[in-house]
């Protein structure tokens, strides 16, 4: 019974499945690739920085005097090109997600480079992975496939399960065999091997594409944080630079480094600071945050991201397993590795399916006669 589940679901699957394991392998090195595709970005010495972040949030400004909404400032630890989103942008309204994406010279705050997110190649191929170019409708198909992939794994490996006494059997190659039993043996040894890395992109890719799902789950066994609704009263006068405010938010949190500046999106709104703190499993995207006043500098909430509920803890940890970021570039590698060798379960599943479906009846009944010895 499991193996004609595996077989007929892995065959429904399969052109999804090759799909989704193909752009999430070229995912887990994209911002590397993307940059890499982009000379003016590779102009800039790696350990330049700005003069001040006021200075670079006064160019946003010159530049985009239209934009009057919050830009989000990304802080990169080793220097570099300056990536800076504006989340609201007229021209993508509407869509699921699809920021204005800037990338600014740390020297003289020049932009370098502008467009559209998953309108240019490395976001293209992410939006196409995370929600097959359609919006939240994809989201869904893809949570939907993932949760599928999830009974495809189980129903392989009940499949798979040697009888006592067979174990050895089980984990064998062989070399001698017909070319559908050696593909089987390189299907099942590949499906070993990452098998643990399956059970751990799987899971967190369907949470992730269904937070609408995941969340109300998850909220009943703990509360979640909830970000402060903060409205300020419009002061008269000017607000203050960037720079004072990122250092009463680094005070407040010492041991934590700068990871994003999120001005203020109009008069009554606050300055949001992002730290990452040592014992937070994202550097890039961490929970630590602080708003602050931006005319008085005043800290109006904080959010301490290694203070979390097991709830929020979940959902902290959910990207950066599912993109390997928590292992730094060892991780990466696994998840690489994940995806090439899913590839290779359906290109091998594929194959075998169809040199069975060749082979003279003569056989087919031989191989039943033989009790299933290949394991389905």
């Amino acid at each position: 019974m499991m193996r004609r589940i595996h077989l007929y679901l892995g065959l429904f699957l399969g052109g999804l499945v090759f799909l989704s394991a193909l752009t999430g392998a070229a995912l887990v090195f994209y911002i590397e690739i993307d940059e890499a595709l982009v000379p003016g970005l590779r102009d800039v010495p790696s350990d330049a920085r700005p003069a001040s972040w006021q200075s670079v949030y006064t160019a946003l400004q010159r530049n985009h005097p239209e934009r009057t909404g919050a830009w989000r400032i990304e802080v990169r630890e080793q220097g570099g090109p300056i990536p800076v989103r504006y989340h609201d942008p007229v021209e993508t309204r509407g869509e699921l997600f699809a920021p204005l994406m800037l990338w600014l010279d740390p020297r003289d705050s020049s932009t370098i480079r502008s467009g559209f997110w998953g309108q240019y190649p490395a976001t293209w191929l992410y939006k196409l992975h995370w929600q097959l170019l359609a919006g939240t409708t994809g989201t869904i198909i893809m949570g939907i496939a993932g949760t599928a992939m999830l009974v495809l794994l189980v129903s392989g490996l009940v499949a798979w399960w040697p009888r006592r006494g067979h174990i050895r059997n089980a984990f064998r190659f062989k070399r001698s065999a017909a070319p559908v039993r050696r593909l089987y043996d390189l299907h099942k040894l590949t499906a070993i091997s990452i098998l643990i890395l399956l059970f751990v992109v799987l899971p967190t890719g369907v949470m992730l594409e269904l937070p609408q799902y995941a969340r109300p789950l998850l909220e009943r066994a703990s509360p979640l944080f909830a970000s402060p609704a903060i409205h300020l009263e419009p002061r008269g006068r000017a607000a203050l630079p960037l720079d004072p405010l990122v250092m009463k938010a680094k005070a407040r949190f010492p041991d934590g480094k700068l990871a994003w500046i999120e001005t203020s999106a109009d008069a009554t709104a606050p300055v949001r600071i992002s730290l990452a703190r040592p014992g937070e499993p994202s550097r890039r995207f961490p929970r630590t945050t602080v708003w602050l006043d931006p005319y008085s500098g005043q800290i109006l909430a904080i959010r301490d991201g290694l203070s979390e509920s097991s709830g929020d803890k979940v959902l902290n940890w959910l990207h950066p397993l599912h993109a390997g970021e928590v292992l730094g570039l060892f991780g990466r590698l696994l998840v690489l590795l994940t995806g090439v060798g899913t590839i290779f379960l359906v290109v091998t599943g594929t194959w075998r399916f169809l040199l069975r479906r060749r082979r003279p009846i003569h056989l087919k009944r031989r191989q039943r006669s033989e009790g299933g010895q290949e394991g389905g």
